[in-house]
């Protein structure tokens, strides 16, 4: 798999695009846990999302650097 996509002729590792989609799917994985309710069960929900967000894009970051 290629490491860097071409965007307007300009070279972006593929790793944005990963976070990008990373922080996409967290967004809404955090919409979906505050409107269960599911935050009362988290001890500190900044350091909860932050670590959601850092375990999202690396796995799929390891996606393309598998």
């Amino acid at each position: 798999m290629p490491r860097e996509i071409v965007f307007l002729d300009a070279y972006i590792p593929a790793v944005l695009l990963m976070f990008v989609i990373g922080t996409i799917a967290m967004w809404v994985l955090d919409r979906f846990i505050a409107w269960t309710g599911l935050y009362r069960y988290v001890w500190h929900p900044s350091l909860f999302r932050a670590c959601l967000l850092v375990c999202l894009c690396g796995g799929l970051g390891l996606t393309v650097y598998r």
